[in-house]
């Protein structure tokens, strides 16, 4: 398995460029955020279990990360090109990553965004409550406001994009980065990026880098 990490604070773009690989390229995109929205969703234990820290803009807990990252790779062959969009967030996640993936993690990836940049992307965020499409107030914004392009759907702000919440979400962020960066620095794996570029200038840098 070739497993390539995204690493960035929330609103860097990880999941966008992640998506685009996914579509385009063969990658097998993992996004912790969606994977854990989707298990509170349908109810399931560790969605349960997950939602009072991301209603509070805390990380979730190491073990249930773990477990969550794990039961997604464990049914993945040799060859799979994979991409962890939001995972890990601490340095015990990314040693038990390594433990269970071994030496299959071959970058890590960097988005670096200004905070203030960060916090427009985040509280300008707006999804659509029936197909999920993804718009921004203030980059990509709607045809007719508060309405969905794609299929006509209400356009929400999720409750972890609330301008309070962002805030706190970027300070745990950045109390826990420097040690996470400091860790793939240490094992030679770490690459920085300008995330503050246009999306497709981006793009084709992670295509250069994931040759």
């Amino acid at each position: 398995m070739d497993i390539t990490v995204f690493l960035g604070a929330p609103g860097s773009g990880k999941g966008t460029q992640a998506k685009r690989l996914a579509q385009a390229h063969g990658f097998r995109h993992f996004s912790t955020g969606d994977m854990l929205r989707a298990a509170m969703a349908e109810g399931a234990e560790i969605g349960k279990k997950a939602k009072s820290f991301i209603d509070r803009g805390e990380l979730v807990p190491d073990a249930l990360m773990i477990e969550l990252i794990e039961g997604a790779l464990e049914p993945l062959d040799d060859n799979t090109r994979v991409v962890l969009d939001g995972f890990p967030r601490t340095v015990p996640q990314a040693e038990a990553l390594d433990e269970k993936t071994l030496t299959t993690v071959r970058r890590a990836l960097y988005f670096k965004v200004p905070t203030h940049t960060l916090i427009e992307r985040l509280t300008g965020r707006r999804i659509c409550e029936k197909c999920g499409e993804p718009f921004n107030i203030a980059f990509v914004p709607p045809k007719v406001r508060g309405i969905c392009d794609r299929c006509g759907g209400k356009l929400i702000q999720r409750s972890d994009d609330a301008e309070a919440v962002v805030r706190r979400r970027l300070e745990v962020f950045a109390s826990q980065n420097d040690q996470l960066l400091s860790y793939y620095k240490n094992v030679g794996k770490l690459t920085e990026l300008d995330a503050g570029v246009p999306v497709a200038v981006l793009q084709d840098k992670l295509i250069q880098l994931l040759r």
